[in-house]
């Protein structure tokens, strides 16, 4: 199972180029991925510099078919002509998804510039069988904000974890049964270090023993430092930095067998990661 997560700042190059075609094309060139991980995916959103009015939400899921495309609004704004600006994360993949949840994460008041953020759950049937496969961008101008966030998202977690240990009773149409797992990837752009206390407390162990998130670069690259994800080729808006990770649960992260981040490509100015995962 290959996965590939980015922030693509709107499919934004760092030639100001502005190509959903090519992050794709480039991914593709990356691996042959089963899961395509998506952050700062916009819609009629042309006040981003560079930007037009263009779905890429929908534009994504047209050049990937075959793929169920999960869209993950955080920002949905009037755009003053009777239709709506969006921009949020997108979650790609051809496995067949038997549920898609959407968390708002919390947004607590802060006098740094800041918006809405969310994550995305989506329950896949993959070969290694049901795995809950989420993304999420977290915020930048605020540590207060992103531990706020952090804390949404390890109560998402656990509350999944919950639900699959002790079913619920299944009913007709909306109430009807849905595949259940304790196995778990979180990718996205954190905005976090790896030395980032709020990082620590995402990857720290619950209290009731639920199986926690494991960062895949430590577990599969051992010693070896994180590579710089964000800001590589030009430095205006924040320094060279680690903000992007895969995460997942010990069962997945004891399959993982190969991490890569690709620090060459300049079709954002974000990096890819890519992660492999054994089926046997």
């Amino acid at each position: 199972m290959r996965l590939i997560t980015w922030n693509i700042q709107w499919a934004r190059g760092m030639d100001n180029r502005v190509d959903p075609a090519r992050v794709v094309a480039h991914a593709r060139q990356m691996a042959d991925f089963d899961v395509l991980c998506l952050q700062e995916v916009a819609d009629n959103f042309p006040e981003l510099d560079f930007n037009d009015e263009t779905n890429q939400f929908a534009r994504f899921a047209e050049l990937l078919p075959g793929f169920t495309a999960i869209e993950g609004i955080g920002v949905d704004l009037d755009d003053g002509k009777g239709g709506r600006s969006r921009f949020g994360n997108l979650l790609l993949t051809r496995y067949p998804v038997a549920q898609a949840l959407r968390h708002l994460l919390p947004w607590e008041a802060a006098e740094t510039r800041n918006m809405p953020r969310m994550l995305i759950e989506a329950m896949a049937l993959t070969p290694l069988g049901p795995v809950r496969l989420m993304t999420t961008h977290l915020e930048y101008s605020s540590s207060e904000l992103r531990a706020a966030q952090v804390d949404g998202i390890r109560d998402a977690h656990r509350m999944a974890l919950a639900r699959h240990a002790k079913p619920r009773s299944a009913g007709p149409h909306t109430y009807r049964m849905t595949p259940s797992s304790a196995s778990a990837v979180l990718t996205g752009d954190f905005n976090m270090r790896p030395d980032d206390p709020v990082l620590a407390r995402l990857l720290a162990p619950f209290d009731g023993g639920e199986p926690p998130l494991v960062d895949l670069w430590a577990s599969v690259m051992d010693e070896a430092p994180h590579p710089m994800t964000a800001n590589l080729f030009d430095q205006t808006h924040g320094q060279i930095s680690c903000l992007d990770y895969v995460l997942a649960t010990p069962d997945l992260a004891a399959r993982a067998r190969t991490i890569i981040c690709d620090v060459e490509t300049k079709v954002s100015d974000h990096q890819p990661i890519l992660v492999e995962f054994a089926l046997d």
